[in-house]
């Protein structure tokens, strides 16, 4: 099982943003670039755009909170930088879930669960 370790550098996302694969929605935008570990490694940002602290804040926990649900189901071995947009933060957690799925899925980082 892979790890899941979060983005801090700069360089980093620049890489992503540069190189990163994007897929865009009113909710979310999701850059997805191959590594060279297993682990799966994320950032989320969230810019002045967004609003207030309290906004950029509730837009980061919603980001998180549903990521922490599908990342059994994603495959490890890659970074992910998640941006948030204006909606974000007027959405629930299972919103940005399904975008999530619908970005992962066309990215061929979704493992499908089989019951």
């Amino acid at each position: 099982m892979s790890e899941k370790i979060t983005l801090k550098d700069n360089k980093d996302f620049q890489r992503l943003y540069r190189k990163g694969k994007s897929f865009v929605s009113p909710v979310l935008v999701t850059y997805v670039l191959k590594n060279k570990s297993d682990n799966l490694r994320y950032g989320i940002t969230t810019g002045k755009k967004i609003g207030n602290a309290v906004r950029r804040s509730r837009s980061r926990r919603v980001i998180r909170a549903a990521l922490g649900e599908l990342f059994p189901n994603v495959k490890g071995g890659f970074d992910i930088v998640f941006v948030a947009r204006g909606k974000t933060s007027y959405v629930k957690s299972y919103v940005v879930k399904e975008v999530m799925i619908s970005h992962f899925k066309k990215a061929g980082i979704f493992k499908e669960n089989k019951r």
